[in-house]
């Protein structure tokens, strides 16, 4: 505490001990000794009280600093807790000087988190919310964590359904501030736009910037269809490519949607036209590895290379590693380039291995990367206003003008709270992935194609519709 706000403190006991002692004396008459020893005290205890209020509003605000996590545990995107978790935790260890309880297992947390720059606590509930891709349980382990728990902060959630869920039930609890966990849905926060809800990482559609280009210009493909899960986050991964591939004169001649969980695709496959060019895969989590077996068991191990183009999960590390041949030389869009060599990426990588070196591995993995995005934008909004969150439009109003440090280089949110950023397109490898090309600079609008006026991505929109294509569709050619 500064010496002038002690010197206040100070000052305020003293004048509230002699207040007191001359009411004591105006109304005591001969008994007045014990009434002036009684004020005496009280005058004291609210004057510690004063002190200690002041002490800790200059320490950072009455107001405890309660964060929260809300991820999925099981179910389709179950195997990717550890991931979400290492990126929340790797952040706090990064940037809060926290310390791992167990580095080999993220699900154990962290200790000592603090404000940067400050000696502020910051109290991580550890009674986590667990969704598990339904939205109807988001919004309820949400406002549990809220409500019940006292969160102030909240970080996540993981799927595109529970985002738009959560982005709506932000708007009944102006004082908590929401930060995404890796929800990818585009109506997220273009379409619901509530003003404590933020997104430091790229959405669904910015995910597949290039692709389209990428399949007309250098591929050839003229016709395709799209294979992608019956929910928000595929339509919005579709919505990219689609809008991206049709503005180039492609023609998308069939969307196929099957039901979120879905274990059997045997009869969608059999539903793939053989008189197109290629098609788009977007099945959500362990779906990928369900697909892709069942696909190639019927076509071959190599029948998917330049015969689909996939989304971000065809290019996540443990998907791809889990599949090992049969998707190599698939092209996909990605958020996150394995083999960057940047001192950005360096640091990032090395950020994580000093956390959990086990999740090392997992640096080019979207839910370790857009948990890490979003909990290190908390805490560099916290450091902005000296961890006093008693404000929260204060609080908000710094997190609007944060710019975080990525393993892709400096992200910042625009008007509706979304991040801009690069975009690759990549290819599957032994190891990883192979950049193509980047994208960079993609915003949510993908070059003019969406607003708040266009249709919500779903099954059938966007439409296919040739002319005016991307600005980046002009460098992605052979």
């Amino acid at each position: 505490m500064s010496t002038d706000k002690r010197r206040w403190g100070w000052l305020t006991a003293m004048l509230l001990v002699i207040a007191m002692g001359v009411l004591a004396a105006a109304c005591g008459g001969s008994d007045s000794g014990s009434s002036s020893s009684a004020a005496d005290t009280a005058a004291a205890d609210t004057a510690a009280a004063d002190t200690a209020a002041a002490d800790t509003a200059a320490a950072g605000g009455s107001t405890k600093i309660v964060m929260g996590f809300l991820s999925n545990c099981e179910g389709p995107f179950g195997p990717f807790w550890d991931a979400t978790l290492a990126g929340y935790y790797t952040a706090l260890v990064q940037y809060a000087g926290a310390t791992p309880v167990d580095p080999k297992d993220p699900k154990a947390g962290v200790t000592g988190a603090k404000v940067p720059g400050t000696d502020v606590p910051i109290e991580l509930n550890t009674n986590y919310g667990c969704s598990d891709d339904k939205a109807d349980k988001a919004l309820s382990e949400a406002k549990r964590l809220v409500e019940q728990e006292g969160v102030n902060i909240l970080i996540g959630p993981l799927s595109g359904d529970e985002g738009i869920a959560v982005a709506n039930y932000a708007k009944t609890q102006p004082n908590v501030t929401f930060l995404n966990g890796i929800s990818g849905a585009q109506d997220t926060t273009l379409k619901v736009q509530a003003p404590n809800f933020y997104r430091f990482f790229t959405d669904g559609a910015q995910w597949t910037a290039g692709l389209g280009a990428y399949a007309y210009n250098v591929l050839g493909w003229r016709t395709a269809v799209t294979i992608g899960d019956d929910y928000s986050f595929p339509y919005t991964q579709t919505a990219g490519f689609v809008s991206e591939f049709c503005s180039l004169g492609g023609k998308v001649t069939d969307r196929i949607w099957p039901a979120l969980g879905e274990t059997d695709y045997s009869s969608y496959i059999a539903k793939l036209p053989k008189d197109v060019d290629g098609f788009f895969l977007d099945v959500g989590g362990t779906g990928t590895v369900q697909f892709v077996n069942q696909y190639t068991q019927v076509n071959g191990d190599t029948s998917l290379q330049g015969k689909v183009m996939g989304g971000a999960f065809i290019s996540n590390p443990q998907i791809i590693k889990e599949l090992g041949s049969k998707v190599k030389g698939v092209v996909a869009g990605s958020a996150l380039p394995s083999d960057a060599t940047t001192p950005e990426w360096t640091a990032y990588s090395d950020a994580i291995k000093a956390a959990f070196p086990d999740q090392v591995a997992n640096a080019a993995n979207i839910f370790l990367a857009g948990y890490y995005n979003n909990t290190s934008a908390a805490l560099m909004g916290l450091q902005a206003v000296g961890g006093n969150i008693d404000d929260a439009a204060a609080f908000q109003t710094a997190l609007n003008g944060v710019e975080i440090p990525t393993g892709v280089g400096p992200v910042t949110v625009d008007g509706n709270r979304q991040a801009v950023g690069p975009n690759f397109v990549v290819q599957v490898t032994d190891t990883g992935t192979k950049t193509l090309y980047t994208v960079p600079d993609v915003d949510q609008t993908f070059g003019g194609a969406f607003s708040t006026d266009t249709p919500n991505p779903d099954r059938e929109n966007p439409k296919c519709v040739a002319g005016n294509p991307p600005p980046w569709a002009a460098s992605i050619t052979k």
